[in-house]
């Protein structure tokens, strides 16, 4: 596999930075939205006026995505109510386009009111927010059939829809259209999305989910069997295919890290601390020796100075 590189060099910064900087890892290490995040969701960094949309955005993938894995309903339970999901997405759409609907029980009113707002107010693409369901009715598919990933490749197609978006849609807010930084922001979001799976894997495989690569699998002479037992021995090869999977997801984040000195205002100086948590996630599994299938890292207020200081000086 071929590993991503970038040779840019980070700029100095200042004190007000590193105030904003602090203000944000802060709330890196927080409760996010409901739920524990690695990275800053809607943080006292992010702009005030664009905070409800931020907000908006991460419910409606945090709801599709528990609706898709969380709890004990059925696939094809899940599967009806992601579909449900997707019916108050295009009211919600037509709605906030000045549209008429019919009357119909809302079931997710505290998702779709504010995701209304927020379509309205920045016009925000219909297409990547029906992508964002794609990809939660996919996983429920794939899980269901006990699908595995051929390549690093297939699972990056996943990411355009499960996780590309949602930086698609931060920019479109921000006011950023352009083609590197659409680019450079689809690095970032899939190098998130792979630094998720790898930081997961002691908890996907037990529930039926599994994301590693066949083909990096067999340069190892390995199988997912091989990660199912956390408990047993480790063995080099099992090491050198996380290894192999996070450095691609390094190359990756370091590809699209710039976008962070480009993005205006407060949601750069977020978006610094976006990139670092991720890294940092990277060098805890590495200082774990990369067993992440039988332990998993978690981001701790003891890393707060390192990513102050790595977000300065991007």
């Amino acid at each position: 596999m071929t590993q991503p590189t970038t040779t840019e060099q980070p700029p100095p910064a200042d004190r007000q930075a590193h105030a904003l900087a602090q203000a944000a890892a802060l709330g890196a290490l927080g409760g996010g939205v409901e739920h524990y995040e690695n990275f800053p969701v809607a943080s006292w960094l992010c702009p005030p006026k664009l905070r409800p949309t931020v907000v908006a955005i991460y419910r409606f993938a945090r709801t599709a995505d528990d609706i898709a894995d969380e709890g004990s309903a059925s696939p094809a339970e899940r599967l009806a109510d992601l579909a449900a999901y997707r019916n108050e997405l295009a009211r919600c759409i037509v709605k906030a386009a000045g549209g008429a609907v019919a009357p119909s029980p809302e079931r997710w009113p505290a998702v779709f009111g504010p995701l209304s707002l927020a379509i309205a107010r920045h016009a925000l693409p219909s297409d990547l927010l029906h992508d964002l369901l794609s990809a939660f009715e996919q996983d429920v598919r794939y899980t269901e059939q006990q699908h595995r990933y051929a390549s690093t490749e297939e699972l990056l197609g996943y990411c355009r829809l499960s996780a590309n978006p949602v930086g698609r849609l931060l920019l479109h807010s921000y006011g950023v259209h352009d083609a590197r930084s659409l680019q450079q922001s689809d690095q970032i979001c899939s190098a998130l999305q792979l630094i998720n799976f790898w930081q997961d894997i002691s908890r996907d495989l037990p529930n039926g989910r599994c994301y590693l690569p066949a083909d990096t699998l067999q340069r190892q002479g390995l199988q997912v069997s091989d990660f199912e037992s956390p408990d047993g021995t480790t063995r080099p090869a099992q090491q050198a295919v996380v290894a192999e999977l996070c450095g691609y997801a390094r190359g990756l984040m370091q590809l699209g890290a710039p976008l962070a000195r480009r993005v205006p205002g407060r949601a750069g100086w977020e978006l610094r601390l976006v990139v670092q948590g991720g890294l940092r996630i990277l060098e805890l599994i590495q200082e774990q020796d990369h067993r992440s299938w039988q332990t998993r890292v978690k981001l701790q207020r003891a890393d707060l100075p390192r990513l102050v200081w790595q977000a300065l000086w991007m």
